[in-house]
């Protein structure tokens, strides 16, 4: 993705640019209200601008992977622009041609009311953390949407039941209650989740084949989310 954000095609750029935005403005856009503590306005902006201003600039195509993770480097670059933001104590106004980034805001804001500001020394972790959940969304929503348009949202439901409303809690249903209630046999169940577990594998590691620096960050990367040794 970083080879293909300073690629000369416009098309490969866009695509790569979709990539980046589509798992970073939701991590980006937490970490500017729970660290810096912008209020909702200004944090949308810093989003956008940030994205806009990386882009244009060619911010990522700087980025060397013998120095840090992508993930850091991006939130050292929020940093930078946050800081040098306030210290002008103004807002470059978004104008034509800029890439406007669609930020469905209302389900991440009621996300933030229960959650406490960052300390300094968590930056790195917390960042981490909220770029994997974007990751794992992006999964789960590319399976929910592959199974419905399959005709094959019983795979889906499988896999949400057993494995996505929370595997640990006490009434987690067994195989044989997910067989009598959607109708199907409990050799049906154990086959549904093992693909839906093997397709969400794959979708989470081309996600992070795409946004990794190297591959040797791809496969830290692989063994510290997933557990794996990526192929």
């Amino acid at each position: 993705m970083v080879e293909a954000l300073g690629a000369p095609d416009p098309e490969t750029r866009s695509r790569a640019a979709d990539v980046l935005a589509a798992t970073y403005w939701q991590p980006v856009y937490t970490y500017l209200r729970l660290r810096w503590r912008a209020p909702p306005e200004e944090a949308e902006d810093l989003t956008q601008e940030f994205f806009d201003r990386a882009l244009e600039r060619g911010f990522f195509v700087r980025f060397d992977p013998g120095r840090a993770r992508f993930r850091t480097f991006v939130r050292v670059c929020v940093d930078r622009l946050v800081a040098n933001e306030r210290q002008a104590a103004r807002r470059l106004k978004r104008g034509g041609g800029m890439r406007t980034i669609p930020l469905d805001l209302a389900v991440v804001e009621r996300e933030l009311a229960t959650r406490a500001a960052i300390e300094p020394a968590e930056v790195d972790e917390f960042f981490r953390r909220e770029v994997v959940r974007a990751i794992f969304t992006h999964a789960i929503e590319t399976l929910r949407a592959d199974t419905a348009a399959g005709g094959k949202q019983v795979y889906f439901t499988v896999f949400e039941r057993y494995d996505l409303e929370g595997p640990d809690r006490p009434d987690r249903p067994s195989y044989a209650t997910l067989a009598l209630e959607l109708g199907i046999p409990v050799t049906q169940v154990t086959n549904h989740l093992a693909a839906m577990r093997r397709r969400f594998r794959a979708l989470v590691l081309e996600r992070l084949r795409s946004l990794a620096g190297s591959d040797t960050e791809y496969r830290a990367e692989a063994r510290e989310i997933l557990g794996i040794d990526p192929p």
